[in-house]
């Protein structure tokens, strides 16, 4: 299973950073690569996310693992479960009064050997959302 992940943490409270984190009308400001996600962040609901890359083929996400503040997960893929990836976003508080972000995309399924080959290396992209999560965290609070 290929997976990439990146931690980083925020000068505000969980709370502040769900609120970013939340409104995905916002998205296009702070997460490079995002043309725009439609959509709200709920159990069970489904996002439409337009990349800057490819601005004409949305991607379909699920909505799961919802824990207000805390966590959630979002799932896209092919039927069948042939081949799929799971980011799942997790804010955890520090004694410092910081706020720990991490994310994680595991990448599964039956198509996973052969398509996890033609994934490039989402380090940076990774490293670039939760730099530009933090910012627009942290500028929030002026």
């Amino acid at each position: 299973m290929k997976s990439f992940s990146v931690k980083i943490n925020i000068a505000c409270s969980p709370e502040e950073i769900w609120a970013v984190l939340m409104d995905t009308s916002s998205y296009s400001e702070w997460a490079t690569g995002t043309q725009r996600l439609d959509g709200q962040i709920a159990s069970g609901e489904q996002l439409e996310l337009f990349t800057v890359s490819k601005p004409d083929q949305p991607m379909t996400l699920q909505v799961g693992n919802l824990e207000p503040q805390k966590t959630f997960t979002l799932s896209g893929g092919l039927p069948f479960n042939l081949f799929r990836g799971d980011r799942t976003f997790t804010l955890t508080p520090q004694a410092d009064g910081t706020t720990e972000f991490s994310m994680r995309e595991v990448f599964s399924g039956w198509l996973s050997p052969v398509l996890g080959r033609m994934i490039p290396d989402l380090t940076d992209s990774f490293e670039a959302y939760a730099t530009g999560l933090k910012q627009k965290c942290e500028g929030n609070q002026s």
